[in-house]
C-alpha cells in the first residue's frame, strides 16, 4: 500500500453538509483493514520516535485514529468532546465557528502536568477545534509533542491557528481537491 492509495480512497461527497462544501469521507479507509492499518501506522510515525504518554483524540471521527495510535504506541488514550459528554469534572473552552460558538471539553485529571501528549484528529480544516485542543492540553500542563492528522485541507489555513505547535499531515489537499 502506498500513500497514494491511501489519497485515493478517500472520497469526496459534494455539498455535503451544506452546499458548496466538499466532505472528505473517511469511510472506506476505515472499510479496509489495510488501508485503516497503514493510516494507523503513519499516524503513529508522526510522535518521531518521542516518547509519548497520552494520546489525545477529537470527538468524534478522532477518536478512531487516536484510540488505535494509543494502542500501538502503548499510551493512554484522552477524549476531548463536545460540551456536555464528559461525566466527570472538566475544563473546558469555546472557540468560534463560522457561525457561532462551539465548547470542547476534557477531563481535569486526564493529563498530569509533563506527560508527553500526540494530539490526533482526522482533519485539520480552519483550525478552530484543534487550538481548542491544544489550548486545554497546554492548560493542563501537557508537553505536546505533535499535532497529527490524517487529512490537511490546506487552503482553509488551519494550521495557522496552532501557533507554533509542529504540525503532522499524512494527506494534504489543496482548493483543488
Amino acid at each position: 500500500m502506498s500513500i497514494e492509495a491511501l489519497h485515493s480512497a478517500v472520497r469526496d461527497i459534494p455539498d455535503f453538509p451544506k452546499p458548496g462544501i466538499v466532505f472528505k469521507d473517511i469511510t472506506p479507509v476505515l472499510s479496509h483493514p489495510t488501508l485503516f492499518r497503514q493510516a494507523i501506522t503513519l499516524l503513529c510515525e508522526t510522535a518521531a520516535d518521542s516518547p509519548i504518554d497520552k494520546v489525545v483524540g477529537i470527538d468524534a471521527r478522532g477518536f478512531i485514529f487516536a484510540a488505535a495510535v494509543a494502542d500501538r504506541l502503548n499510551a493512554g488514550f484522552i477524549p476531548i468532546r463536545k460540551a456536555g459528554k464528559l461525566p466527570w469534572k472538566t475544563r473546558g473552552l469555546a472557540y468560534a465557528l463560522e457561525y457561532g460558538e462551539a465548547t470542547v471539553e476534557i477531563h481535569e485529571d486526564a493529563i498530569t502536568p509533563g506527560e508527553r501528549v500526540l494530539l490526533v484528529d482526522d482533519l485539520l480544516a480552519t483550525g478552530g477545534t484543534a487550538a481548542a485542543a491544544i489550548r486545554l492540553i497546554q492548560g493542563l500542563g501537557g508537553d505536546l509533542v505533535a499535532a497529527s492528522f490524517l487529512i490537511e485541507l490546506d487552503f482553509l489555513q488551519g494550521r495557522q491557528q496552532l501557533g507554533d505547535v509542529r504540525i503532522e499531515s499524512v494527506l494534504r489537499y489543496g482548493a483543488e481537491g
